[in-house]
């Protein structure tokens, strides 16, 4: 038989790993935005001639 302590034990194993591998993908994902993100502001630099920071504060700011 098991104990409550050990049903217990058991179940914040399970979750303490469940929330580690949700924590994992979100950061997968979440880097891959950023690099996406990262080459499309590259791109659109290129295309454009303005650097990526003049990008950024354009839409914030208003600045040209």
């Amino acid at each position: 038989m098991t104990s409550s302590s050990d049903a217990n034990w058991y179940q914040e194993a399970a979750a303490a790993q469940i929330k580690a591998e949700r924590t994992q993908k979100a950061d997968l994902l979440n880097g891959r935005l950023a690099m996406l993100g990262f080459a499309i502001g590259l791109i659109t630099e290129a295309v454009t001639g303005q650097g990526i920071i003049n990008q950024i504060s354009f839409g914030v700011f208003g600045i040209n």
